[in-house]
């Protein structure tokens, strides 16, 4: 089993995120990160590989199975300046970097910090759920878009949530631009025909760079919806993507 290498967090009493809007996080600090911690790359083509993660706080999305509550319902972080981030990333002997979050594509720094880590001779992973355009450098973008059995039941978020998860435009220029592929959370069976409905807006989409991912947060949960999302994802030409780092460490903060 490969373990954490590391993981850092960084407390700081005097950053206290205001709200769930992320723009009252972009007024204290241009970049608020969550976390910086090296593990394994649990999901699509690349699990498995040591990589050094960065999550940014911060969502302009609030699903309900959101496994990472404190960079969106309660976003939390502490500032850090380019250059101490390029540091953390010379440092990490992992030769791949993930950008993720929370939403990455929020902060205006990512170009910035995208770059920083090519000129590393780091391989990029970016991660997002494909609402938020921006001239990033990356070798592989993430993207998991947002069904609606993400949408929560909350009086504020709902409407907002189901206004902002899909944006079709911005996933044409992801796709034209990036070496792409799209990870779709799946809650039910049923979920898999709505996927087909959403690659129906696209015209040039491979279902070999199509994933399934079952929504778990216990390895429990992650072993029963694996059994039957496998056979789906092959039935439709699909991918099948595990949560490797729920399997080896469980739902554990910085793995």
């Amino acid at each position: 089993m490969i373990g954490i290498l590391w993981f850092e967090q960084r407390a700081d009493p005097f950053l206290q995120p205001v709200g769930n809007v992320f723009s009252d996080l972009v007024n204290v600090t241009p970049v608020q990160i969550a976390e910086i911690f090296e593990s394994i790359q649990g999901e699509g083509p690349w699990a498995g590989t040591p990589s050094l993660f960065i999550r940014t706080s911060g969502c302009n999305l609030r699903c309900w199975f959101c496994d990472t509550p404190y960079t969106s319902w309660k976003p939390e972080g502490t500032a850090w300046s380019i250059d101490e981030l390029v540091w953390r990333i010379n440092e990490s002997s992992a030769t791949d970097v993930v950008l993720t979050g929370g939403e990455p594509m929020l902060l205006p720094e990512m170009q910035q910090l995208s770059s920083r880590c090519r000129e590393h001779e780091k391989r990029i992973t970016i991660e997002t759920a494909g609402t938020v355009n921006q001239p990033v450098v990356c070798d592989l973008m993430a993207i998991s878009p947002k069904l609606s059995n993400s949408v929560p039941d909350d009086p504020i978020w709902r409407d907002r949530h189901e206004a902002a998860r899909f944006r079709p435009d911005v996933i044409r220029s992801l796709l034209t631009r990036h070496n792409c592929i799209l990870k779709f959370v799946i809650d039910q069976p049923q979920d898999v025909q709505e996927v087909r409905q959403w690659l129906s807006h696209f015209s040039t989409i491979d279902p070999g760079t199509v994933w399934l991912m079952p929504q778990a947060r216990t390895r429990e949960q992650l072993a029963e919806r694996s059994d039957w999302l496998r056979i789906l994802a092959a039935e439709n030409g699909f991918r099948f993507s595990s949560r490797l780092h729920i399997e080896q460490f469980g739902n554990v903060r910085g793995t």
